[in-house]
């Protein structure tokens, strides 16, 4: 058996053992935990959809026309705090300032047809927006509370002359207990003309977090996109970062990123709760289990197609689509609060329910 046969045997085996577990999962959460009801509120004036749960706090949806794409802003731990970072909306003290497309919780990517998704923001000049391209929120298709949230939209991907390269159609879905939130996210990008997405690095969910998830570190840093664009992160100027990344596969810290994996959780200290932070790759997913994106300094990103940038030539994939063709992604961000983080058993628990019960 070839190395990389094995490498998917062995997630065959996992993504098995993870239904599996799933049903115990779903069976015990709903003797065990008061499962929270969900109210979505739409605010048409300032293009915002508020979900909370049991009354307090969870996010909002954000999709105005006067922002680059539209994405989950902020989002709150069961215990009350925020684990995305305040900048470019609300900065908070002591928070980095770099990359200000980094906003919430978010999905782009950084080539498609030879435009940057995923780099636009306030920040680039006029005189090269015509290499960036922007999401569109054209439609709100459904809006239902209970014990699972649901929010269903439309979007376009277009380039600046508003010529569209994708339509996008994105259903959340949200759930709570007493320790847990979770946010599914189901995207389905279909072809309005022949679309090429070649392999790059930066993509395509991504989560900027709250400075104290950051990793510690006292080093400036570099980072370098596709069109030589160099971005600066300052090392640390305080002691709050207590951040930690760890995968299925058992990498930790820098050692993540490039990895594949089916699952990433960050975890860190937020007052004197351990939140924790899971991102659950998909077994439908293309590129699974994906390579991980994830930065020290707060970038917590799953990129299934830049698979050439993060295995040094070794993996190419050159993904396309053909006019009228469409390929979905689906994803599962949770996020629990507690005195340690969430165990490798609870993770692949809820993994297991995510793969059961999302097509």
């Amino acid at each position: 058996m070839s190395n990389r046969n094995f490498f998917f045997w062995r997630y065959s085996v996992l993504v098995f053992c993870c239904i599996a577990l799933g049903s115990a999962y779903g069976q015990s959460s709903k003797t065990k935990l008061q499962v929270h009801n969900i109210e979505l509120t739409t605010d048409d004036a300032s293009k915002q959809i508020v979900i909370t749960a049991n009354g307090k706090p969870f996010t909002s949806l954000v999709y105005t026309d006067t922002l680059e794409k539209s994405f989950l802003y902020p989002i709150y731990s069961p215990d009350g705090h925020i684990i995305t970072r305040g900048f470019p909306f609300a900065p908070r003290p002591n928070e980095p300032t770099d990359h200000p497309h980094h906003t919430g919780l978010w999905l782009n990517y950084e080539n498609v047809n030879g435009l940057d998704f995923w780099n636009n923001s306030y920040a680039i000049s006029e005189a090269n927006k015509h290499k960036y391209g922007r999401i569109k929120a054209t439609r709100i298709l459904k809006v239902k509370g209970g014990k699972k949230g649901m929010l269903k939209m439309q979007a376009d991907w277009v380039n600046q002359k508003n010529q569209v390269l994708l339509n996008e159609t994105t259903t959340y879905y949200f759930k709570a207990d007493d320790d847990k939130r979770i946010i599914d996210r189901v995207t389905t990008l279909t072809a309005a003309q022949d679309v090429t997405m070649p392999d790059v690095k930066d993509g395509m969910l991504g989560l900027r977090l709250a400075h104290e998830l950051e990793m510690p570190s006292k080093e400036k840093k570099e980072f370098k996109d596709d069109k030589g664009n160099v971005t600066v992160v300052e090392g640390g100027r305080d002691n709050a970062p207590s951040g930690n990344y760890i995968t299925s596969e058992g990498k930790e810290g820098d050692a993540v990123w490039a990895t594949r994996a089916q699952w990433c959780m960050l975890y860190g200290k937020q007052d004197n709760d351990i939140t924790s932070i899971v991102i659950i790759d998909h077994p439908g997913n293309v590129g699974y289990p994906t390579y991980w994106h994830a930065r020290g300094y707060g970038l917590f990103a799953a990129n299934p197609l830049g698979q050439k940038a993060f295995s040094k030539g070794k993996e190419v994939l050159n993904y396309a689509l053909k006019q009228g063709q469409s390929v979905t992604f689906r994803y599962r961000v949770v996020i629990a609060s507690g005195d340690q983080r969430l165990s490798k058993e609870e993770i692949n628990l809820i993994a297991g329910d995510f793969y059961q019960n999302t097509k």
